[in-house]
């Protein structure tokens, strides 16, 4: 099965991972995970799960709060990741209110190639990186 595809939804999740449903709808709010949404209804990933685990991990191991993991998920600018040229750069909201991370404002040029940040490749190289990091498979 395709690791990208979503098919859990948000209660089976739960039960998974031996969390709240509410728990899921707060790492959404902050900005920490991005469920495909069908109908209304969150459905996730195995990565949706892998990152989960590591969230979790992060918390109650690493003692990090969602503020830490945040800031952790700004470190690598998405400009570098993209290698935007300088002429871009100069009326992108991602640089001019860095370290806001790039998925909480919604660039313009993310909207005009309609880039969706489940799907970004910023958002899914700081997600990686922080989960190799951290939370290797045991």
């Amino acid at each position: 099965m395709d690791d990208y595809k979503a098919v859990y939804p948000i209660g089976i999740v739960a039960e998974l991972l031996q969390i709240h449903p509410r728990t899921l709808r707060i790492y959404e709010r902050e900005g920490l995970i991005k469920p495909a949404r069908r109908s209304g209804k969150r459905f996730f990933s195995n990565n949706d799960l892998k990152w989960l685990k590591c969230l979790r991990k992060l918390i109650h191991e690493d003692g990090l709060n969602i503020a830490g993991i945040k800031k952790l998920l700004t470190l690598a600018t998405c400009w570098e990741i993209r290698q935007c040229p300088e002429e871009e750069r100069k009326n992108c909201p991602a640089v001019l209110d860095f370290p806001v991370p790039c998925w909480e404002l919604k660039p313009k040029s993310c909207l005009d190639k309609e880039l969706e940040c489940q799907s970004c490749d910023v958002f899914l190289t700081k997600k990686q990186q922080l989960m190799l990091d951290n939370c290797r498979a045991d």
